[in-house]
């Protein structure tokens, strides 16, 4: 099977387990992309943890889950944003202001929303999480 979009494919089944109630999660295949994420995820609690592992010649991420994400998704198209744009994304991707995150991609690497808005940076819009 072809795996078109490899951050959406990761997400969702974040979603999914955190609704089953699983505790580990193993994401498979690895990209750089999908460890920036991970590592915004668990700086501000949403995952416990995660580690790259490697099984024979396969990579992949073994994320522990701690129950706290409701949603978590892809931002698609991926909007570019400017620095006093953030507003109109927050209320339409995130349930209240200052609940949630946004993950955007900038000049100066993959932050949160609310870190390229003190830093006064645009970027392009890839995923949320609440």
């Amino acid at each position: 099977m072809v795996m078109n979009d490899i951050l959406a494919s990761a997400l969702t089944k974040i979603k999914q387990y955190e609704k089953l109630g699983r505790s580990v999660c193993i994401i498979s295949p690895v990209s750089g992309l999908v460890a920036g994420i991970l590592g915004i995820l668990k700086k501000f609690g949403y995952i416990e943890g995660y580690e790259k592992v490697k099984e024979g010649n396969k990579l992949s991420f073994h994320v522990k889950l701690n129950g706290n994400i409701n949603k978590c998704g892809v931002i698609k198209p991926r909007y570019s944003i400017k620095k006093d744009d953030f507003e109109r994304f927050e209320k339409r991707y995130l349930p209240s202001k200052d609940m949630g995150i946004m993950v955007v991609t900038t000049v100066n690497g993959i932050m949160e929303h609310n870190a390229a808005k003190k830093k006064q940076l645009g970027g392009r819009l890839i995923a949320y999480c609440y």
